[in-house]
C-alpha cells in the first residue's frame, strides 16, 4: 500500500503544480520583480520596467511564410500584407510553397512582384525544411515568420523589431487570438487566454521558452538550421536561440489573429501533430544547458504538461486500488470519476452546453491530454509526419 500512495501522491502533486502552484509562483515572482523595479526607479530612477521605443530607423526585415495548399487563406493573408504598416522597401515577403497541389502556386504567381519573392518546392518536405529554405534566401538579419492563414495586425511588424535594438535579444515572440465557432471560444479561446498570462509572466522574468508559428520574429544569426522531421520549429528555434546565449521576448502587443478549428475534433489532430513534435525533440531539448530557473519553467510549463496523461493515469488506477483502505483516496477517485464523467458529457452533449461558460473546459483538457497520449505512442512507435496542415 505504501507504495501506491507514494504514486498516487506524487502524480497528484505534479499534477497540482502543473495547473496551479506554477502559475501561482509564476503571479507571485513577476509581481516581486515588477516591484522591486518600480522601487529601485523611485529611489535612483533606474531600472523600471519599460517598453522599448521603435528605433530611430526601422531596420530592414525579411517576412518568410511557408504555405502547402492554402488556396483558401492566400487571398486574405496578400490583403494583409498590403495593409502593414511598414516601409516596404524595408519589407521582404518571402513564401515558400511546400509541394503543394491545389491552387497554392497560380495564386502566388500572380502576387510574385516588388517586395514579394516565391520558393517553389517540387516536394512536399515539411513546414521545418521550407522554414529553412526561406532562411536561406532570406536578404536581411531580422526574420519575422508567419503563416498562411495568420493575419498580422497594422503594426505588429514595429512592436516585434523594436526588441532588437538589444543585441542580446535573440528571438521575440507575438501574441496570437482567436476567432472561431462558440465551441472554440469556449475551448481553444479559454485556453490560449490561459496560456497568454503564462508567456507574460515568463517574459517577465526572462524564461520565455517558446513562441507562436504564427507570429514571431529571430535575428538570422541566431537561427540553426532544422532537422527536417521538426514539428514544433517554434519551441526549437527559441530554445536554440537561448542555447547560444541571446534572451527570448514575449510582446503581447505584437498581435496576430488566426482561425481556431471549429470543433475539438478539429484541434485534437494539430495537437496530436505537436505532441509528436515535442516528444521526437525531448532529447535535444534537454542536451542543452538552460540556467536553473529556465530549467524550472521548462520542467513545469513543458516537460510535466507533455506526459500529464501518465500521471492522469497513474493517479486514476492508484486511487481506484486504495479506495478501499482509506475515505481520502475514495473521495479522490470520486472526484476524478465526476471530473471523467464531465468531460463525456461535455463530448456528448457538446452542442447543447456549449454556451454555458467554461461547461467544455473538462472535455477539452481530456481530448488535448489524450493526444499528446497518441503522440507519444506515435514516437515510440517511429510513426509520425513531418508534413503539416491547417486543422479544421
Amino acid at each position: 500500500m505504501v507504495g501506491l500512495e507514494v504514486v498516487f501522491w506524487t502524480c497528484f502533486l505534479l499534477v497540482v503544480h502543473t495547473y496551479l502552484l506554477y502559475p501561482v509562483s509564476l503571479f507571485v515572482a513577476s509581481a516581486t520583480v515588477q516591484t522591486i523595479r518600480d522601487w529601485r526607479y523611485l529611489v535612483s530612477r533606474q531600472d523600471r520596467r519599460r517598453i522599448p521605443r521603435e528605433p530611430v530607423e526601422l531596420p530592414a526585415v525579411s517576412f518568410l511564410i511557408p504555405a502547402y495548399n492554402e488556396e483558401r487563406d492566400l487571398p486574405a493573408k496578400l490583403e494583409n500584407l498590403a495593409g502593414l504598416d511598414y516601409p516596404k522597401e524595408l519589407l521582404e515577403v518571402v513564401f515558400v510553397s511546400d509541394g503543394a497541389t491545389d491552387r497554392t502556386n497560380e495564386i502566388l504567381a500572380t502576387a510574385e512582384r516588388g517586395n514579394v519573392r516565391v520558393i517553389y518546392l517540387p516536394t512536399r518536405g515539411g513546414k521545418a525544411s521550407a522554414v529553412n529554405q526561406a532562411v536561406e534566401q532570406a536578404r536581411h538579419g531580422l526574420l519575422v515568420l508567419s503563416d498562411a492563414a495568420t493575419l498580422f495586425a497594422p503594426d505588429a511588424i514595429r512592436k516585434l523589431v523594436r526588441h532588437f535594438e538589444d543585441s542580446r535579444v535573440g528571438v521575440v515572440c507575438g501574441a496570437l487570438q482567436f476567432h472561431g465557432s462558440l465551441e472554440s471560444r469556449q475551448t481553444e479561446g479559454v485556453y490560449w487566454r490561459y496560456e497568454g498570462m503564462l508567456r507574460l509572466m515568463e517574459s517577465r522574468l526572462g524564461v520565455s521558452l517558446t513562441a507562436s508559428g504564427a507570429i514571431y520574429a529571430v535575428r538570422r544569426k541566431c537561427f540553426v538550421a532544422l532537422p527536417a522531421n521538426t514539428l514544433v520549429e517554434d519551441l526549437m528555434v527559441p530554445m536554440n536561440a537561448r542555447k547560444q546565449g541571446y534572451r527570448v521576448l514575449y510582446d503581447p502587443e505584437a498581435r496576430a489573429t488566426d482561425f481556431a478549428p471549429a470543433t475539438v475534433g478539429g484541434e485534437f489532430a494539430r495537437r496530436v501533430r505537436i505532441a509528436t513534435g515535442s516528444f521526437r525533440a525531448l532529447g535535444q531539448l534537454l542536451r542543452g544547458p538552460l540556467d536553473p530557473l529556465t530549467g524550472f519553467a521548462f520542467f513545469s510549463h513543458k516537460l510535466l504538461r507533455w506526459i500529464l496523461p501518465l500521471l492522469l493515469i497513474g493517479m486514476l488506477l492508484a486511487s481506484a486500488l486504495l479506495a478501499d483502505h482509506h475515505a481520502v483516496y475514495r473521495t479522490m477517485f470520486a472526484a476524478q470519476g465526476v471530473f471523467y464523467l464531465w468531460g463525456m458529457v461535455g463530448y456528448l452533449f457538446r452542442r447543447q452546453v456549449g454556451g454555458i461558460r467554461y461547461a467544455l473546459i473538462p472535455y477539452y483538457l481530456l481530448a488535448m491530454h489524450l493526444a499528446f497520449l497518441v503522440g507519444l505512442v506515435r514516437v515510440l512507435s517511429r510513426r509520425g509526419e513531418v508534413g503539416w496542415r491547417r486543422a479544421g
